[in-house]
């Protein structure tokens, strides 16, 4: 049954003519066989080996849109899933340590995702907690059932798996310990927790930290691919399927890094690459643009050695077995727009369950499209998915008020909006 509260959500953000952040699925449209693929070749058997696919697409392809979905499908496989934006200031893949932090800082669980808590103020932190609830209790949402006996068997777990740093281990348990003495204040558990997700998040001097917890490193440029490999296993120790961890190169940072950064940034990503399958439980998809690939001053095929593991994309839709998924190669279908149309509608029925009110059929739905359609400017910066949608939703929010405008109205007044 679906969830009417995430749907009402749904419905307001596409109200906006802005992508929910929660059941996308529910109305895309075009990928469903390539997704399935994914779902199949990559998510299922997450747990054997690690991989890295490709993500390309040029500005308005859909690769927001598809994250959306590939998240979903994460979370439904009880997957964590880490969406990093990468950014010269905030992730640079040149400093590797920074991207580890991002990554730590945007991870997210299934229970996070399904109760649309996309603001969690310390995210990592309800990873660790869950992993010490399921240790010890063999449920992630039972922590106030651990006991002393239940800590020190998942602590024992912990300090057996082959797979994880040392160090990581330390700060995992210091944060641990604080959940099940009642002799330690409030105010002392915050600040432990705090110190732990302190050094998974590269702050404070290893000094404090070696003095306090016993350890030997922070993380750094040198260490931070290895605690990556570490986070993976913790992953797997924890009772998720894996880590997900969507890439987008958002901002093309790599095409204003100095030549030397960029090599070390691609050196990074070569590196990734030549060792992910033995990271099980890590699938990374990395999304970016057309001149990544190929541009003369940044291109990786002026890196030869990164261009033979990669290649360039090829002209043809995405295929799951493919490295690169080229989203540019997949041709607009106005029977796609007007397919989702119709999914649209029925989530809006469901929102809205007026007995009595008379929504557009289904051959008016796709009329209605196909007017939007014709008006849309190919100069248009705004694109035609938000325009569907966000002109959709006015268009049964007039049915809903019993005042229905002409379609030319609806069309100006929405694009008014989308604009400012």
């Amino acid at each position: 049954m679906t969830d009417i509260a995430m749907i009402t959500r749904m419905v307001d953000s596409l109200r906006k003519g802005i992508p929910p952040q929660q059941g996308v699925s529910l109305y895309s449209v075009r990928h469903d066989k390539f997704i399935e693929g994914v779902k199949r070749h990559h998510i299922d058997p997450i747990e054997q080996q690690g991989k890295i696919r490709f993500l390309s697409g040029s500005w308005g392809s859909g690769k927001t849109h598809l994250f959306r979905i590939l998240r979903e499908i994460a979370f439904q496989n009880e997957c964590l899933v880490s969406n990093v934006e990468l950014s010269l200031d905030e992730a640079p893949f040149n400093k590797f340590e920074m991207v580890f932090y991002s990554i730590v800082r945007n991870i997210q669980t299934p229970s996070q995702y399904n109760a649309d808590l996309f603001t969690d103020v310390a995210p990592f932190g309800r990873v660790l907690k869950e992993a010490l609830s399921y240790l010890a209790t063999g449920s992630p949402s039972a922590v106030d059932k651990i006991t002393q006996e239940g800590y020190a068997a998942a602590r024992a777990k912990l300090m057996a798996s082959a797979s994880i740093d040392i160090d990581f281990k330390k700060m995992v348990d210091h944060y641990w310990k604080t959940f099940f003495s009642e002799r330690i204040p409030e105010s002392v558990r915050d600040e432990m927790r705090g110190e732990a997700l302190q050094w998974f998040a590269g702050e404070g001097n290893l000094q404090t930290f070696r003095s306090k917890f016993g350890v030997n490193k922070m993380v750094s440029r040198e260490s931070a691919k290895v605690l990556l490999h570490s986070l993976a296993g913790f992953v797997g120790l924890a009772g998720y399927r894996g880590l997900v961890i969507l890439f987008d190169e958002a901002e093309q940072s790599y095409s204003t890094m100095k030549k030397s950064h960029l090599k070390e940034a691609q050196n990074n990503l070569l590196s990734i690459i030549n060792n992910i399958e033995t990271s099980n439980g890590l699938f990374m998809v990395y999304a970016t643009t057309p001149d990544f690939f190929d541009d003369p001053k940044y291109g990786i095929d002026k890196y030869p050695a990164l261009a033979e593991r990669v290649r360039m994309p090829k002209d043809r839709p995405p295929s799951a077995l493919q490295t690169i998924w080229n989203l540019d190669a997949t041709e607009d279908n106005p029977e796609d727009y007007e397919t989702a149309a119709l999914k649209i509608s029925n989530i809006y029925a469901q929102v809205y369950p007026e007995p009595e009110l008379a929504y557009p059929s289904e051959s008016d739905t796709r009329a209605f499209v196909r007017e939007m359609l014709k008006k849309q400017s190919e100069y248009e910066r705004v694109r035609f998915w938000r325009v569907m949608v966000a002109t959709l939703i006015a268009h049964l929010d007039d049915h809903l008020e019993g005042h229905v405008r002409l379609p030319e109205v609806v069309h100006e007044d929405t694009m008014l909006m989308l604009r400012e």
